[in-house]
């Protein structure tokens, strides 16, 4: 399989991936998360039909002439999205502009053929279209006819709105990024010049398939980052932080303002200091937070069951063995309230679950869409997901994390005679089949002799996925969720998600500095 590039942002591809790490359950967010008044803006699959301008009866006729070519089974997955952004440049709007997606897709499947198409014009005549084309596309020798259409009630809502993002003008969101930007230019006057974004969406999902499931679901998104360039000298340096969740305009506070604003300053700050480090092989210990984007891609992409199932990764033949220290838990969970990545339903009609895939060791589980789980004989783990109605489901992360540990990060460091630190990470490759990976930290520490000492910046530590796990010998008991724009490509689809990690020590991993 070739390398590809790990980590796209999404809306906000100019300034590259966005994240910072921080503690899910901030200060900023913490009212939010506890106010029970949140509710969701769905009102289920009565409001769905009549907004997307169909019947029951219509939905039944167009199931039907997806199954007419003998396929097995056969879904539709309409959407309305719409997405607005703005943005800064110190102070001055730079960037406005809206975005409306509307469709449906048809799927059909029959034994190990998929047929897809999608339509933009969600009359009947054009959505009959499409589930021809799927028909032949996968057609076979069965039978069947759909079930009678039952509504599918979402149990457990993990991302209510407070205040809906199209109820906010724009007029009434430039205020929140002057807000950031005055506050970066007021931290350091060596502060150059500030880039302050927002972008904002909310997605109507609608979704029935031949065994008779129907749901509705309501899916709000919001992203605030900030790059920060400063000058020292002859000397210019720039760094960033951003926050996203599943929220509505409740988002926007003071608070979430403040911490964003401090931490681009100081994350730009400190490369003044840092030095390029000789290269070498050396312990690595992950700092918390977003070091969690090396578990998603050196490791959590080889754990998606269609790798797997084509026996493309090199955990194909690892289900049930041991795989790393018994201390260590790796989890994929669509549940975390108003996480980036989580899915109240995944994108096939399966719930969004909590999935350990590495449990004491032991390798517990792959992510499964509906096709892998058919053919492993289990249940989906609700990681069936897709950018967009134009695009078929495939096994995709959402937050991806690995659980706390037993010892504090002062200990991990301490154990360390020579070797780094890392805190933040932009972009990198990585192998899926093989595991291979580089990646581009940003910036973090030298450890010498037990503890961090100078800032360190642009190296890159290069691996391999399966054996980096393998190699963690410690960890950390001070997990983070890294809660950044965190945008993740697979197969030409993108898809939000978030990360995370307790402090951790990979024994030995190349790092690449000056020689």
């Amino acid at each position: 399989m070739d390398r590809r590039d790990f980590l796209k942002a999404g809306g906000m591809a100019m300034i590259g991936s966005l994240a910072s790490p921080t503690i899910f359950g901030a200060p900023e967010i913490t009212k939010a998360l506890s106010d029970k008044s949140a509710i969701t803006k769905a009102v289920g699959v009565t409001f769905a039909i009549n907004h997307f301008g169909t019947s029951e009866n219509d939905l039944k006729k167009v199931l039907a002439t997806a199954l007419e070519k003998g396929g097995d089974y056969a879904d539709l997955f309409f959407e309305h999205t719409y997405q607005n952004n703005l943005g800064l440049q110190d102070g001055a709007v730079n960037r406005a502009s809206s975005n409306i997606d509307y469709g449906m897709g048809v799927r059909v499947i029959s034994g190990d053929q998929t047929g897809y198409a999608y339509v933009e014009n969600l009359t009947l005549s054009e959505m009959l279209k499409a589930a021809h084309t799927a028909a032949r596309i996968a057609s076979g020798m069965g039978n069947k006819n759909p079930a009678n259409l039952t509504e599918e009630t979402i149990t457990h809502n993990h991302y209510g709105v407070k205040t809906a993002w199209d109820d906010i003008a724009v007029n009434q969101k430039r205020p929140h990024l002057q807000k950031l930007n005055d506050q970066i230019f007021a931290l350091d006057k060596r502060v150059h010049k500030v880039m302050a974004f927002m972008d904002d969406s909310t997605s109507h999902i609608f979704f029935c398939n031949s065994e008779g499931q129907m749901y509705y679901d309501y899916r709000p998104m919001i992203s605030l980052a900030a790059v920060c360039i400063m000058q020292e000298g002859d000397k210019i340096e720039n760094s960033f932080a951003s926050r996203s969740f599943r929220m509505g305009g409740e988002f926007l506070t003071d608070e979430i303002i403040e911490t964003i604003a401090k931490e681009a300053v100081d994350n730009t700050s400190l490369l003044f200091k840092a030095i390029k480090p000789k290269g070498g092989e050396m312990p690595v210990v992950m700092g918390a937070g977003g070091s969690g984007i090396l578990l998603h891609e050196a490791i959590g992409h080889a754990f998606e069951a269609d790798f797997n199932r084509k026996k493309t990764s090199i955990f194909s033949d690892k289900l049930h063995k041991k795989v790393c220290n018994e201390h260590i838990n790796v989890v994929d969970d669509g549940t975390i309230h108003y996480n980036r990545g989580s899915v109240n339903i995944d994108d096939e009609g399966n719930e969004g679950q909590k999935t350990y895939l590495v449990k004491n060791g032991i390798l517990e589980s792959y992510m499964h869409d509906r096709i892998s789980a058919k053919f492993y004989g289990v249940h989906p783990t609700g990681n069936g997901r897709r950018e967009s109605f134009r695009q078929v489901p495939i096994p995709r992360m959402r937050a991806t994390y690995m659980e706390a540990g037993n010892v504090t990060e002062e200990d991990i460091i301490s154990t360390v005679k020579k070797g780094i630190y890392a805190s933040h990470f932009t972009n990198g490759q990585v192998q899926i089949g093989a595991g291979d990976f580089t990646f581009f930290v940003k910036d973090g520490y030298l450890i010498e002799d037990g503890k961090l000492t100078q800032p360190i910046k642009d190296v890159n530590i290069i691996g391999n996925g399966p054996k980096a796990l393998a190699d963690i010998t410690m960890v950390g008991n001070n997990y983070q969720m890294d809660n950044g724009t965190w945008t993740c490509g697979k197969d030409g689809q993108s898809c939000p998600v978030t990360c995370g990690m307790p402090s951790a020590l990979v024994s030995k991993l190349t790092v690449g500095g000056e020689s």
